[in-house]
């Protein structure tokens, strides 16, 4: 089978892109993740938000809409030739973003970001630095780790959940987070993992023919899935028990529902992965989320490990 790489729209070429697909280029959507970590973050070192609103504001807004936002146009880019197998209605292959102007948009976003990091002092810096790199490594050649089911997703999920939780509590702290605070971001990150490869679903039939081996292509719907829900649950089953350790019983109670309500939501989405990724995105997730929201005001008091 052949897979054409003209990704030239049979309506007349756009010269600038068209100001909505532009948007749609940057997808909202997948704002929310990195934002909620940050406020996590936040919330987690135990920092009273007074004093602090312009840090907690700008961090949110680097978070989503600026480093997300530019993860998602560096990615619709350098995915361009597999989005027009899987979704030639996106912004790219569709032609309503005509030329090079994907690449423009990310390369700028990268700068803006790394501009308004500087204002969250050095931890805030870094993180950005960090974040930055790690987007184009997921998408870009020749390292593009999205080549990769392991490599890729835990990226992501380590930028999306992790990073940006790391980086919250360290803008409001003004210094290295606590050890159970830097633990916890962790473990939710390399929950994410398994977000990340029900994610992947979508794009099963242009990932495998353009070789990008992710765990839907190299496993199969069924087993990918079934991975993917042991790596979502055993980190939050960690989580459960460092609360109890923590003397944090009625948020390891909380954390613990959650769960049980997404074991529900896996059994679903089992009977047909293919078809219930999305649904459990949309449901599992929210659990997941509610979770760490949870961890985060049952560890704001903890300095040290006791």
């Amino acid at each position: 089978m052949s897979v054409t790489t003209d990704l030239t729209p049979s309506s007349p070429v756009r010269r600038w892109p068209e100001p909505a697909a532009a948007l749609t280029l940057l997808k909202p959507i997948t704002w929310f993740p990195p934002m909620w970590a940050y406020l996590c973050g936040a919330v987690s070192a135990g920092v009273a938000p007074s004093g602090h609103w312009f840090v907690l504001f700008l961090g949110v807004l680097l978070a989503g809409p600026i480093v997300c936002g530019m993860s998602q146009a560096a990615n619709d880019w350098c995915d361009r030739h597999v989005d027009a197998i899987n979704e030639p209605n996106r912004p790219i292959p569709s032609g309503r973003i005509p030329g090079r102007w994907g690449l423009w948009i990310a390369l700028a976003m990268s700068v803006l970001a790394i501009g308004i990091g500087w204002f969250l002092g050095p931890w805030g810096f870094g993180a950005t630095i960090v974040a930055v790199i790690a987007a184009w490594a997921y998408s870009a050649e020749p390292v593009r780790l999205k080549k990769s089911g392991w490599w890729g997703p835990g990226l992501v999920g380590l930028s999306y959940e992790s990073l940006p939780w790391f980086t919250g509590a360290a803008v409001l702290a003004a210094g290295a987070p606590s050890w159970p605070v830097i633990i916890v971001a962790l473990l939710y990150g390399i929950g994410a993992h398994g977000i990340m490869t029900l994610n992947d679903f979508k794009a099963l039939e242009g990932d495998r023919q353009m070789g990008v081996n992710s765990l839907p292509v190299t496993l199969g719907p069924e087993r990918a899935a079934r991975l993917a829900c042991w790596i979502m649950a055993i980190p939050q089953v960690i989580v459960i028990g460092l609360l109890l350790y923590w003397g944090r019983e009625w948020h390891a109670l909380a954390v613990g529902l959650s769960l049980a309500l997404q074991v529900w939501a896996m059994t679903v989405l089992l009977s047909d992965p293919k078809a219930r990724a999305p649904w459990y995105n949309g449901t599992g997730v929210t659990l997941y989320v509610s979770g760490m929201m949870v961890t985060a005001f049952a560890i704001r008091t903890l300095e040290t490990w006791p």
